[in-house]
């Protein structure tokens, strides 16, 4: 029995991963390493690739709120979300049109946000059930897998001289594959077992309020400070480094970092606070934005997409166990509030970089101010565990 839920487990696991492989990995970020072969190809200038990507961000932000209001089975909501992906990256391939593409990552932005909270809510949960919430990271190495193939992928389009609508058409092949891998895994609903609720039943109803709004807002400013390098690492790299071939590279580098910190992140000991873990990952990003200011140059942009990359999306596991720990089981609308405010602090990220840029020539200011709120964020989430522990 107890062999059969440890399978069962790492199945629910890795079906994760590769959900959110293709809900964030393809849905949302296959668009960065391919906005430099957009440029190219000259369908869209920088300013309208900004736009392309607040497109994407807002309809992260409308899915993460839809999430709060959808009642029903969280498989079923994580099948639509992977068959969108799907049909909206061919899309990207398929029509040359800046109008409908803005449509269209519009409602990739839902897509995955839709995807990633129903499944991060589901496996989650049946880890708990299963008795192995320490594989819950297991799920977030998704967003970097997805990274890591997108990412070498269109390297090697580049030096194929590719068209980048002959990218999304790939990319759509690649979400269809994962898709279908785990199709099945996600049938039925997780009430087959009972697990214990999170211990939010421990604090006083004042207290979770303050910690809820306190968790929120921090979760905010991490969306607002990673965007920025995270939309234009590639454009802010071949700027810096013209005739180089590493640019390409990097964001490979990037995704391979998430994939490892979301490992690394399950090797933590599960009773260690999730809002000091947060703070942590805030200053790491913080340093790797300032790396890439400070030496722009292959080591500074190589150290940058490392910091940047290993707490990517280790902060998305503790803020999601944060949630179980103050919601217990009824933690899925505060997840989508979490997502939702998240999506906010990234809707308001690449409109304001390219502003500056116009105004400054260069990505320095906005990167600056990025990093500014990550050390922001940081310090609201240490001031938040002071104040918990003094009242204990």
């Amino acid at each position: 029995m107890k062999m059969e839920q440890n399978q069962e487990a790492w199945r629910v696991a890795l079906a994760g991963a590769l959900a959110l492989a293709v809900a964030m990995g393809i849905g949302r970020f296959a668009f960065t390493p391919l906005l430099p072969m957009m440029l190219h190809d000259g369908v869209i200038d920088l300013s309208a690739g900004g736009w392309l990507a607040t497109a994407n961000y807002l309809g992260y932000f409308i899915g993460a709120l839809l999430c709060m209001a959808l009642r029903g089975s969280a498989t079923r909501f994580i099948r639509i979300g992977l068959a969108a992906t799907v049909v909206l990256t061919l899309g990207m391939g398929l029509l040359q049109s800046p109008g409908l593409w803005l449509a269209l990552r519009t409602l990739a932005g839902i897509a995955s946000a839709c995807t990633f909270v129903f499944a991060s809510g589901w496996c989650l949960q049946r880890l708990a059930q299963l008795h192995a919430p320490a594989l819950g990271g297991i799920i977030y190495c998704g967003p970097g897998l997805g990274i890591l193939l997108t990412g070498l992928a269109t390297s090697a389009m580049v030096s194929h001289h590719w068209k980048a609508s002959y990218g999304w058409l790939s990319y759509a092949l690649l979400a269809l594959l994962l898709t279908a891998t785990v199709w099945r895994t996600f049938a039925g609903s997780s009430s087959t077992l009972h697990a214990p609720a999170a211990p939010s039943h421990a604090l006083p109803p004042a207290q979770i309020v303050r910690q809820t709004r306190g968790l929120t807002i921090a979760y905010a400013l991490a969306g607002f400070g990673y965007i920025i390098t995270a939309t234009f690492l590639p454009v802010i790299a071949r700027q810096a480094l013209p005739g180089s071939r590493w640019p390409d590279l990097f964001w490979p580098l990037f995704g391979i970092c998430v994939s490892l910190g979301a490992w690394l992140a399950t090797r933590l000991p599960i009773h260690w606070d999730n809002r000091l873990l947060l703070a942590a990952c805030y200053l790491l990003q913080a340093c790797g934005i300032l790396a890439g200011v400070a030496s722009p140059s292959v080591f500074g942009f190589a150290l940058g997409s490392i910091l940047l990359g290993m707490p990517f999306t280790a902060i998305t596991l503790f803020a999601m166990r944060d949630a179980r720990r103050l919601r217990g089981d009824q933690a899925r609308s505060l997840m989508g509030l979490l997502t939702a405010t998240y999506g906010i602090g990234q809707i308001v990220g690449p409109p304001l970089a390219t502003r500056l840029v116009q105004g400054s020539g260069s990505f320095t200011s906005s990167l600056c101010v990025a990093a500014f709120a990550l050390v922001a964020g940081a310090c609201l989430l240490g001031q938040m565990y002071r104040e918990s522990r003094q009242r204990a």
